[in-house]
Order: structure tokens, then sequence, then C-alpha cells
């Protein structure tokens, strides 16, 4: 049964038929089972990696590992969840289909002998780092980033719900168990306010305003297709940017499918928001991509007006662009501290390095305020890394310190005249090592480095291993056996696929790509586990 907006909701009729009809075969389609796995002899020859986070990041480094070192290496990739690929399940939106044809490239390499998929393993709950880095040669740390800046402001942390990141609620429609029970009721929301304008921003504008037959078709989460299907009250969305449209950090075919695909029209609070300075001027002239951004919202908003003057015609749902604007408190005057605005303080934007030019342009308040009414607040600031015992975190930043992907024993001190020592054998990729920048493909640049640093190491640390008193590391063999021992409900990657074909043949009854399983317990009964 689905939870929406405090409704029950059964699930299609094809997932209960798959549900009714899937656990027939899971246990006959594994492909590395955990005691076939927990028998085979480590060879000292081999070395042995263990990767934690099956997203992109975590793939690439498969990838190249495997390019790199041949039949020389066997890797063993751990995801917290069940399911494999992280961000390309989680967080690419469900109208980007094509985005999400990688996950063909991730399969094929999960299929191949000199690697092992094992989801539902939690490290630091059901394995400790320090016992991945006993089993293997090398462990690298590719989880990436699951948390988010904050505004720091008051009202952000309530009393009373109304305010998400956006993470939080990309994670919602597309079916991450975390963010499966979130209080989200948009029946009861007319207006949402979103904190930033990149493409994660532009990305939950456009499942708020779009209409639902967009998404019919894809892989959105059942329980967020109902509500933007039938229950969602939303009809304005602003875009909340401290700086203006030439400092926007979307890029321009994410801007252009929102303006022009999903039947919205374009607002802007205040006359002068398109305003362009001599510094404006200057990056538009430098930058084309600043260029087409700043013309695809004039063009948009010019657009609005003349249908706003000519009056008549379907009513549009509006998407407001609230440049210049700096968030300083979220309004909960509604009951039991209910979120019914976002107080901003409107900002100029100056040449950075003091003053002086130099750098990037800053908002400075101006003391004039203002609010925005609405009742949901998401914040598309930035993700943040999570630290994970054992392993050096530095926590202005949310990422794991390193050199060239290599982790070091403790973040770099500026002030400090030696830097921290390399912490031999662990590894860091993706987003928890530069910080939540670039693209699906950026992660193959930055796997490459990693990769490259490890193999660069791969002799000293077999020869590290060889012959001491706790022997060659057992890699895949010894990891089994423990979760084995410990009673670990880890989904291999023929269960996975068990799951993956259930959820597909339910979606393909209902005319979807795929109906997505949305509870960890019901993935590992699906799967056999």
């Amino acid at each position: 049964m689905l939870l929406v907006a405090g409704r029950s909701l059964q699930p299609s009729a094809g997932l209960l038929a798959v549900f009714g009809g899937a656990t027939w075969q899971a246990s006959a389609v594994t492909a590395r089972g955990l005691s076939s796995a927990a028998s085979a002899s480590p060879s000292e020859a081999l070395l042995h990696v263990c990767v934690v986070g099956s997203g992109p990041a975590g793939f690439y480094t498969v990838d190249r590992l495997l390019k790199r070192y041949g039949d020389n290496v066997h890797v063993s990739i751990l995801d917290r969840l069940p399911t494999p690929f992280g961000l390309v399940r989680s967080g690419v939106a469900p109208d980007h289909q094509d985005t999400k044809n990688v996950i063909n490239q991730f399969g094929a390499l999960a299929g191949d002998p000199r690697v092992s998929f094992l989801g539902n393993v939690r490290v630091g709950r059901d394995v400790a780092l320090a016992e991945l880095r006993a089993l293997h040669h090398a462990v690298v740390l590719a989880y990436g980033a699951e948390s988010d800046r904050r505004l720091g402001v008051p009202g952000e942390e309530g009393p009373g719900p109304g305010v998400l990141s956006a993470r939080e609620f990309v994670w919602w429609y597309n079916g991450h168990p975390d963010a499966r029970h979130l209080p989200i009721d948009l029946s009861k929301v007319t207006s949402v306010a979103i904190c930033g304008i990149g493409n994660v921003a532009l990305d939950c504008a456009r499942a708020l305003l779009a209409p639902a037959a967009r998404y019919r078709p894809t892989d959105m989460a059942a329980h967020a297709l109902a509500q933007l299907a039938g229950g969602s009250g939303v009809r304005e969305v602003h875009l909340v940017a401290r700086r203006g449209p030439v400092q926007a950090a979307c890029t321009p075919k994410e801007l252009k499918e929102l303006l022009t695909e999903c039947g919205v029209s374009a607002r802007t609070s205040a006359p002068d928001q398109l305003d362009v300075s001599a510094a404006d001027a200057a990056e538009m002239k430098a930058t084309r991509l600043k260029r087409r951004v700043h013309e695809l919202v004039s063009k948009a908003v010019a657009d609005g007006a003349k249908q706003a003057a000519g009056g008549g015609g379907e009513a549009r749902r509006e998407l407001y662009f609230d440049f210049y604007r700096n968030p300083v408190e979220v309004v909960r005057g509604g009951p039991d501290g209910a979120v019914t605005g976002l107080k901003v303080e409107r900002t100029v934007v100056q040449p950075g390095g003091g003053g002086g030019g130099g750098g990037a342009p800053v908002a400075v308040g101006s003391g004039q305020f203002e609010v925005i009414p609405c009742q949901l607040v998401l914040k598309s600031i930035g993700y943040r890394g999570l630290p994970l015992e054992g392993v050096a975190f530095d926590s202005r930043r949310g990422v794991v310190p390193n050199v060239e992907g290599r982790v070091l024993q403790a973040a770099p001190d500026a002030a400090a005249a030696a830097k921290p020592d390399l912490d031999s054998g662990l590894y860091v990729v993706g987003w928890l090592k530069r910080g939540p920048t670039g693209i699906i493909g950026t992660n193959l640049v930055d796997a490459e480095e990693t990769a490259g640093a490890l193999l660069a190491d791969a002799p000293a640390l077999l020869q590290a291993r060889r012959g001491g008193a706790g022997g060659a590391p057992e890699g895949l063999a010894g990891l089994a056996g423990l979760l084995q021992a410990r009673r670990v409900r880890a989904v291999d990657w023929g269960r996975w696929r068990v799951l993956d074909e259930a959820e597909v043949a339910a979606g393909r009854a209902e005319g979807r790509v795929r109906e997505k399983v949305t509870q960890v317990g019901a993935m590992l009964r699906i799967c056999g586990v």
C-alpha cells in the first residue's frame, strides 16, 4: 500500500502481479552468490579493491581499473541500498531518460567476472571500514554527497514542515527509499519558492509545473505521479537567486526545456530584474552560455507579458524569476508553524575581490526586504558529503581531503607547516572527492585520476600485504564470508536483476518505463533475500 499526502493508494495491478511472482526465481538467477564467493580461494597476485558506492563515480572507477589492470584485479562494489546506480537512479530527472542510458554501460561492467556487486550493505553498520581495508589492498570511497548546505536563516528548521532540500524533493519523486515518506502534500500548496537557479532547481520547477502527462510514461515514483497528476494545487514557482540572470548557474539547454516545453508563463518580480550592467555586459560578451541564458529569460518574460496583456486563452502555471533576492527568513505564519512565505532581501551585485574586481561577482544586501508568499520552500544551494568513521573529513567543504584521489590522514591546515600524510590504501572519487560539481560524465575524468593513483600505488600495496602477519587479503571471499556470518541480507547482481526485471515488467503493464519499488523491505522480498 502506498501512502500519499496522508491517503493510502494501492500499487498498480502490474506491480502487484510482479510482487506475487517475483520471489519465485530470485534464488535461481543469482549470478555469483555469497556462498560461492565465500568458497573462492584468494590469490596473492590478485589486486583486491573495494569500491564503496555504486553511482557513476564508482562505476567509472571500476571501468578504469579493469581496463588498466586486466585480469589481475577483482573489484567488489558495495551500496547501502539494494539498488545500484546511485545518482542515475535517484537523481536524474524522470523526463531525462536518455541520460539514464549510461546504466547499460554500468550493467555490463557489473556482469564482468572480475566485478561483484553487493547491495544492502551499510559500511559502518554491517561491516566496518577497517574490516574492508583488512580484506582488500585498496578501498575507494565513492558514496557521493547525501547531505545539503543550509540556508542558515530563522524558520529553516521549523517548527512544522514546509522546508526541504532540493535533493530530498528529487529523491521523493524519484522513489529513493529514504524520501518515500517525506511529509509532502501538494494539494495544500499553491506557491513554491526554490532557493537557487542551477539545473537541479530547474528539475524541481519542471516537475512542479509541467503537465503530469510529461511524466506518466517515465519512471517517476508512483506516489509522486499520483500527487502531480491529480492532487497538486501548485500554480506558481519562484526561482530565488542572490545574483542576476547573467550569473545563473543553470545551463541554456535545461532552461529552454523548462521555458518552452512545460506550458509555463514566465514573469519577473520587478521590471528592472533583467537590466544589464556594464559588468554583466562584459560577462555576456566573454561567455556565450551566459549571454544565451539572459536571452532565454528575456524572451520568455516578454512572451509572458504579451500573454497576460492579451487575456483569455488557457490558464498557465507561472514561473517567477526572483533575481537579486537573498533569503533571510522562512516565514511560518500558518497553523502549527506552517510555511506562509519566504522573506528576502534585495541585493546589489558588485565585482568580487573586495570591490576591486578580479573575482566572481558578489551579492550585497540593500536593506530592502519583501516576502514571497509560498507554502513550500526548496533549498537548491548545494550538496554536501557526509563523514565516515575512520576517514578524515573537511567539514568546511563537505569532502574527504585528498591529493589526486589519495586520501589524507587529516584535512589540510593552511597555517600548518607540514601537509598531512597519505592514508595508504584509501582513495576517494566523485563528489566526495571534489565537491558536487559537474555532470555525470565529469566523473569519468575524475575516476581516471583516482584509478591512475591507485594503480601507480598497486605494486607497493601488493608488496606490503605479501607475506605479512595477516597474509594476503581475502577480497570478496573474506567479505562474503563475513556478511554471511552476520546474516546480512546482501543483494548480489543476479538478485538485483530480478528486481530490475520486476520493475520493468510492472511499468510495461502501465505503459511506463518502469514502476520503481520504493521500500527496502519490498525490494528484498522480490530479490528473495
